[in-house]
């Protein structure tokens, strides 16, 4: 009897989550993509980030016709390389990439409370931003289905290493699958080539893992592939929010400065003469 045919029938989101996570690690990515989209009860979203990991990904989805939803969260701050495979991507399998977008209420109060580029100073200014331009807006690309899609794999950080193919995501109650979880990045870049994928530009400039432009660079020698990823903060603090539990709750200057008024706390440090730090290098 196949590993398949031992999946045990059930309504349960755990269960089925725990069964898939169980089959996975035996069989390929594709395949991995349409047992998930047989065994989950509803519908299931596909968020990319259009790095290349999202690519293959979208690739597989889009040639094999399976019934995933694909969508992406515009932050307004992406780099144009990004916007540009965005199109030529719909251009090629002749598909939409659904965009959430922050909300503008929010939006705006955050940039009147920190600044533009407020997320330098601050650990909690930064999660902020995070939760206004990407948490918020993938809850609402979540919203209704019962699957969840993601890029992650075992070796992209140490945070990641701790996740399985496969998890029952508890607060969303949702099956949560990671279809690329074991794959390397050289096997991944081997795919996208031999299938003609299209993918970023900017990883061949050493971009790495790709996010909004002020908070992306290029990596040095010898660094981790996330260490571009927000590098003026501690490694262990650097992940968005997306694929961690988080309350929601958005920091405000004066939560973090008592007794500075909306916006001060930043200024303030401006005053002082403390330097944002260098943006991406190329």
């Amino acid at each position: 009897m196949s590993p398949l045919q031992r999946l045990i029938i059930s309504d349960s989101r755990e269960t089925i989550a725990a069964e898939l996570n169980a089959v996975f690690p035996t069989i390929g990515p594709l395949e991995r993509l349409k047992l998930l989209v047989e065994r989950v009860p509803g519908r299931t979203v596909f968020t990319t980030s259009l790095g290349i990991e999202d690519q293959m990904l979208t690739h597989l989805i889009f040639t094999g016709g399976l019934k995933i939803e694909v969508k992406t969260l515009d932050t307004g701050r992406l780099f144009p390389e990004s916007y540009t495979l965005w199109r030529t991507t719909e251009e090629k399998y002749g598909r939409r990439i659904k965009a959430l977008y922050p909300k503008a209420e929010a939006l705006e109060a955050l940039v009147d409370d920190q600044g533009i580029d407020g997320f330098y100073y601050a650990p909690e200014f930064r999660k902020a931003c995070c939760g206004v331009r990407k948490v918020e807006p993938l809850g609402r690309a979540l919203d209704g289905a019962a699957g969840w899609v993601t890029g992650l794999r075992r070796d992209q950080s140490a945070n990641r290493e701790s996740m399985e193919f496969v998890g029952y995501d508890g607060a969303r109650d949702m099956i949560k699958a990671n279809p690329l979880f074991d794959w390397t990045r050289d096997g991944i870049r081997a795919f996208t080539e031999a299938e003609g994928v299209p993918v970023n530009p900017l990883h061949q400039k050493n971009f790495l893992s790709i996010g909004c432009a002020p908070c992306t660079r290029a990596l040095q020698p010898g660094e981790p592939e996330r260490a571009g990823r927000w590098w003026w903060e501690e490694e262990t603090m650097r992940e968005c929010g997306l694929h961690i539990e988080a309350d929601g709750r958005v920091v405000r200057a004066k939560d973090v400065a008592p007794g500075h008024q909306h916006g001060d706390a930043a200024f303030e440090r401006l005053d002082a003469g403390e330097k944002i730090p260098e943006g991406p290098v190329a």
